[in-house]
């Protein structure tokens, strides 16, 4: 007998108070759900307005609901969705109602998105774009979840995959005809093709950081001598008291973080503890945590009294600025999170150094799609080096070109992914 998923039902929007709250049910019972609750189903995928009522006939509430058949809903089954009022105590008697129909369940963390992966819906990559869309705060995070989302990667892996496929099978050609005379030589064709997409992979592999970036978010560290304005600068740009500011020097011990919204993209930017040579042993601590965020962290802002010198090398493309532009008689490139002066041109400089960088973002967001293609890429370069070796290698130049497909293949899901489906779908919600 063929396994029969459980049919499974969630609360799919946020829990507590709301003007309303949907409820799914997926399964081959969700069509015998929605009859127990409100009657005959509505047509597929049309609204209708029904009265929910219990077992016992007693009205629950009032709910727009959707019948969606198997094939044609995001889970790829048979799926009901109820679109009540958001009322806790509502919510609550329907999902009771539904736990005591025989063959339902309340649904696992992402076991909706697991189903539908399952069921060839999505691809494991608009999986994880599905899971960066819900956690978007920013434009930048949206646009590029929903590039992953609408399946812009699993296409770009498709292509290169049928040009792998392309190649291996002239390749294999050529293996079984070996003891008959084959009128075409296929190494220039296969070696345009193992060209082309060892070129577009190397492309998509440099954009990974930068797309990761959006994704999580780029940190922004501000540093300088103790009592230059640091505090005072992170507060100005926050627009809020996030640090404590004082005339005393080491008045910040720790890293002090801030979340913004610059431009679109997000940006966390690190209030650090003033560098200088100490004795205080907590304040050690300090300094060496602020050195340590800010060799880590993608932008560096120092700031300086006039005529001295950053305490280490910037990077290229960190920003020095003179701090206390307010009592500078030439303030040119300066700035003063105490009245302001100079705040809008840096914050200018720290969005566009930011937005060029992300401007060079892929479509690949993740440490595991950098991984896999970097796999697939390594297999290419040692199937052009064995190809060059002339026909009597092509069996070896094939197994390599195996080696990259698979390795493309682990980004949309087909292979070799089983040990991270369940760290992926436990940072779903239930209901998703």
């Amino acid at each position: 007998m063929a396994y029969v998923p459980d049919t499974i039902f969630a609360l799919a929007t946020a829990p507590g108070k709301a003007g309303v709250a949907v409820i799914r049910v997926s399964g081959t019972l969700a069509g015998k759900a929605g009859s127990a609750l409100f009657g005959t189903l509505p047509d597929p995928r049309q609204a209708s307005l029904r009265v929910l009522k219990d077992q016992e006939g007693r009205r629950l509430d009032q709910a727009v609901v959707l019948y969606f058949p198997e094939r044609n809903s995001f889970t790829g089954e048979e799926v009901v969705e109820l679109h009540l009022h958001g009322s806790v105590a509502a919510v609550n008697a329907v999902l009771r109602v539904l736990s005591d129909i025989e063959g339902l369940r309340l649904a696992e963390a992402g076991e909706f998105t697991r189903r539908a992966l399952e069921n060839g819906c999505l691809d494991l990559a608009q999986v994880e774009g599905l899971a960066d869309l819900i956690d978007a705060e920013t434009e930048a995070q949206r646009r590029q979840a929903l590039r992953v989302l609408s399946g812009d990667l699993g296409n770009l892996a498709g292509g290169w995959r049928e040009n792998l496929i392309r190649a291996a099978a002239l390749l294999e050609a050529t293996i079984d005809f070996a003891d008959e005379e084959v009128p075409v030589d296929v190494t220039p064709e296969v070696k345009e093709l193992l060209t082309s997409v060892q070129n577009e992979l190397a492309e998509e592999i440099a954009g990974v950081s930068a797309a990761e970036r959006i994704r999580t978010g780029f940190e922004v560290a501000i540093l300088g001598a103790p009592n230059v304005g640091k505090s005072t600068l992170l507060n100005a740009l926050a627009g809020r008291d996030a640090a404590i500011t004082s005339e005393y020097a080491g008045t910040t011990r720790d890293v002090i973080e801030v979340r913004m919204d610059l431009n679109g993209l997000p940006v966390t930017l690190l209030d650090t503890a003033g560098l200088r040579e100490t004795e205080d042993h907590v304040e050690g601590i300090g300094i060496e945590r602020a050195r340590q965020r800010a060799e880590a962290a993608d932008l560096r802002v120092f700031l300086i009294e006039q005529g001295q010198h950053p305490d280490f090398v910037p990077h290229p493309g960190d920003i020095v600025r003179e701090a206390k532009a307010d009592r500078l008689r030439n303030a040119e490139n300066a700035v003063s999170g105490k009245t302001g002066q100079g705040v809008s041109a840096l914050v200018q400089e720290i969005t566009q150094t930011l937005s060029e960088r992300a401007g060079r973002s892929g479509v690949a967001t993740r440490e595991r799609h950098r991984v896999a293609m970097k796999r697939a890429n390594d297999s290419l370069s040692a199937a052009a080096a064995v190809l060059a070796l002339g026909p009597e290698h092509y069996e070896i130049t094939a197994e390599e070109l195996r080696s990259a497909i698979r390795a493309l293949d682990s980004i949309v899901g087909r292979v070799d992914v089983e040990n991270l489906l369940d760290e992926i779908f436990s940072s779903f919600c239930i209901g998703k």
